[in-house]
């Protein structure tokens, strides 16, 4: 895929402005709302970022810390196992290490997800997860570390080590914003549960991955001018109505002709300004004053008593916490960690600072951990207390306005008691600022009260009646101009929103389909054989209320995508959408995690995701967890290179990891083991070692019978699997292979490619009745294997050169 670095969405906007056929008005108005566009932040990304090892303790269906090493740079990574076997648990720790959550157990309820993270056959084991990170172009090794301190989720920390063990910020390493943007992990949850009908997350993702925000926030500017302008008629028109009804229970000559005024198809704004300003503006001046003192508004002493009683709370619980020794709590904890840590790597009980012999033993090991909790709970608890003082005291300060602009310089009782008030802000100690708070917040509603009531009394003094309506039609004028200007630009917003809404759609398909025909061609790699077909994949509506659109059809018909998808279908939709934004070209992750994405699907769809899986592995490490043995089927019937890492869990969660190698070489491997064991009792030899050479001749008849079927039979992998399922006998495994058909004698076929074979199988029969009773009876039994097993794995290639010949 491309980069997608297109042109400025802001300036391909103005571009379309610059040349439509809009009226110069509405023109003016969308370049007025037309937003700046936003950097995209950088973050702390240093380069390519690609996994070594991923690593968990106490975790999951893990109990002691077991490593999963992963081979380095691009390729096709399976790590298999059967369910209960530990490899999810190492999946959801990748991702938990690295971001913090586990989307397994989002939106589940606490409590099962406080009684399922942590492994329960090692209660002793601090839980742990671990990734080792290759960062940058130069491959630098960085672990991100996560670490439980408590019995809760979120009673743990991570810490983020460069090679040399310093501690550096996560940010630093990995992208916030890339993370959620190109998420490279999708957990077989979130595979199934994707598909809801909507994909509302999704489409937010993508809004933000094609930096379509500032669509969004342009098509909402026109919406709320158009919105505002309709607001800002009807109140003037309903001002209108109450204040006619009003006028006319006057008795006043003023109020009929204001009346008169209002009642024209047009009301005269001139009018009414020309009869309010008929009074001596020096009268006006003093009761515009007057008004302003009759509305004055000091501190709610309601408001202003909770904000003080919090404050003193806050204050308490600081110097309970004794806040300012947080650091050095967290610097003993840090401390007590390293010599836990070394203990555990040494294995010595020996102090290395006093030299104190057989001290840091296991019951140290056990004070020290339960110390380093103490101290980084007392740690955390006086830094809440203080940043709940440090939000105390902003919420006091928040409350202290400042002296009204009409009030400034005028040198009278209230300004001087506001000043007061004003100077609050300036105090920064918790208890003082409580107190004086308190005391100028009370002398200041006291003294607004005796003003605005001294204002009111005035007010009501002069010119009776009239003057409220005065008041009220000076409001009206200031409505009825604003009412004016609301009609012209609705007007004008209402055409750019038309014009805008197909701007918008078209620049959002443009960048979108890119990843649209990612999508496609993923889909038809999936779906091969499927009668589904999925088109065009676009956005609808905006982040928050939006929603991804998929043209389904079957046989050319459309259809809802939901409703006409298999399971199987669907987890392929969801792979469909997840791997064009995962292999994004500007994500800063080489890699892919993706948990059980066999599930549901048929034979066709499983090749197709071992060529999808291909793909992808050419420039990025793909790592794929699957209890599904057909994956790694397709991957050996399409030859496709891919590294298999077998997971294995035995009793109290001792989960282990082995690198799964030819299984014509692992099984020969075994029966030589067995073979140069010299105690190895009769029977046993007898029995099991004629087993295991079959084991090998067997897997290289399947190797070489799966590929004839494939090559020169043209058969596809459900096909071959339903041919090779009927074998029950060596023999019928060898004809098969040989001659491509399990029914026919294959005696004369094995002899020719390995004189004695034959004798070889028939011993492999006899089992007990051929004894092995020496070491080199045993040892020439796996030659005789190895050789037999060689033979019928060149014999394919000599067909298949054959052939090409």
């Amino acid at each position: 895929m491309t980069d997608q670095s297109p042109a400025s969405l802001r300036d391909l906007l103005v571009e379309r402005l610059h040349y439509s056929d809009l009226a110069p008005p509405v023109r003016e108005l969308l370049r007025e709302l037309v937003p700046e566009e936003q950097a995209r932040s950088g973050g702390g990304r240093v380069g390519p970022v690609q996994l070594r090892s991923i690593t968990a303790a106490g975790w999951r269906g893990i109990g002691p810390r077991t490593t999963l090493e992963l081979p380095p740079g691009p390729g096709l990574v399976i790590v298999a196992g059967p369910n209960g076997s530990g490899k999810s648990s190492f999946a959801e720790a990748a991702e938990t290490a690295l971001t913090g959550r586990n989307s397994r157990w989002d939106g589940r309820r606490a409590t099962d997800w406080q009684k399922g993270w942590r492994n329960l056959h090692s209660p002793d084991v601090t839980p742990e997860v671990s990734l080792v990170l290759s960062v940058g172009e130069r491959g630098e090794a960085v672990t991100v570390r996560r670490t439980w301190h408590g019995t809760k989720v979120d009673e743990a920390r991570t810490r983020v080590e460069g090679p040399d063990g310093s501690e550096r910020k996560l940010e630093e390493v990995v992208d916030a914003e890339a993370l959620d943007l190109s998420r490279p992990f999708l957990p077989y949850s979130e595979l199934g549960s994707m598909i809801n009908g909507t994909l509302g997350g999704l489409h937010d993702a993508f809004f933000k991955l094609l930096g379509l925000e500032l669509l969004a926030e342009f098509d909402a500017r026109v919406k709320d001018t158009v919105s505002g302008c309709k607001q800002t008629v009807e109140h003037t028109d309903a001002l209108t109505a109450r204040l006619l009804d009003d006028l006319g229970t006057l008795d006043d000559p003023r109020a009929r002709e204001a009346a008169q005024a209002l009642s024209t198809a047009k009301p005269d704004v001139g009018r009414v300004r020309a009869l309010l300003a008929r009074r001596a503006p020096a009268a006006e001046a003093e009761l515009g004053r007057l008004r302003q003192q009759a509305t004055l508004a000091g501190p709610d002493p309601a408001e202003v008593g909770g904000a003080v009683a919090r404050l003193r709370e806050a204050a308490a619980g600081a110097e309970e916490a004794r806040y300012g020794s947080a650091e050095e709590a967290r610097r003993l904890a840090g401390l007590l960690e390293a010599a836990i840590e070394h203990q555990r790597r040494s294995r010595g009980t020996d102090c290395p600072v006093c030299g104190a012999e057989d001290r840091l033993d296991r019951a140290w090991a056990e004070q020290a951990r339960r110390e380093v909790e103490r101290l980084q709970t007392a740690a955390a608890d006086a830094e809440a207390a203080r940043q709940k003082v440090a939000v105390s005291v902003r919420a006091v300060h928040d409350l202290v306005q400042p002296v009204p602009v009409w009030l400034r310089g005028e040198g009278s009782p209230l300004t001087a008691v506001w000043q007061e008030w004003a100077r609050c802000r300036d105090v920064a100690h918790p208890r003082e600022l409580a107190d004086r708070v308190e005391r100028a917040a009370a002398a200041l509603d006291d003294t607004c009260r005796q003003v605005r009531e001294e204002a009111a009394r005035r007010l009501a003094e002069h010119d009776g009646a009239w003057q409220p309506f005065a008041v009220r039609l000076a409001e009206w004028a200031d409505a009825a101009e604003a009412k004016e200007a609301a009609v012209d630009r609705g007007k004008h917003a209402r055409k750019a929103r038309t014009w805008l809404r197909p701007i918008i759609d078209e620049l959002r398909d443009e960048r979108l389909r890119p990843f649209a025909r990612r999508s496609q061609e993923v889909w038809r790699q999936l779906c091969e054989h499927s009668s589904v077909t999925l088109g065009s994949v676009t956005l609808g509506g905006t982040p928050g209320r939006g929603r991804v659109v998929l043209d389904v059809s079957v046989d050319d018909m459309s259809a809802p995508a939901y409703s006409v998808m298999s399971q199987g279908e669907l987890h392929s939709l969801a792979l469909s959408l997840f791997l064009p934004r995962a292999t994004h070209a500007a994500s800063p992750f080489g890699f892919l995690v993706i948990d059980d994405p066999v599930q549901s699907m048929d034979p066709e769809k499983v090749e197709g995701l071992a060529r999808v899986l291909d793909a992808c592995a050419r420039d990025r490490q793909v790592i794929v967890f699957t209890h599904d043995t057909r994956l790694q089927q397709a991957v050996a019937h399409l030859g496709i290179k891919a590294t298999v890492l077998g997971v294995s869990r035995q009793t109290d969660s001792v989960v282990g990891v082995e690198t799964l190698t030819d299984p014509v070489e692992q099984a020969l491997g075994e029966a030589r083991a067995v073979s140069l064991d010299p105690g190895l009792p009769q029977d046993v030899a007898d029995h099991v070692l004629p087993a295991m050479c079959r084991v090998a001749v067997e897997a290289a008849c399947l190797e070489t019978a799966r590929r004839r079927l494939r090559d020169e039979k043209g058969l596809g992998l459900r096909a071959v699997e339903e041919r090779v399922e009927c074998l029950d006998r060596t023999k019928s495994y060898a004809a098969l292979a040989l001659l491509g058909d399990e029914q026919q004698h294959a005696r004369a076929a094995v002899e020719r490619i390995c004189p004695g074979g034959w004798a070889l199988i028939e011993v492999f029969n006899s089992g007990a009745h051929t004894p092995l009773p020496t070491v080199d009876d045993r040892k020439d039994l796996v030659r005789r294997t190895r050789k037999l097993a060689t033979a019928i794995r060149g014999s394919a290639r000599a067909q298949l050169t054959g052939g090409a010949r």
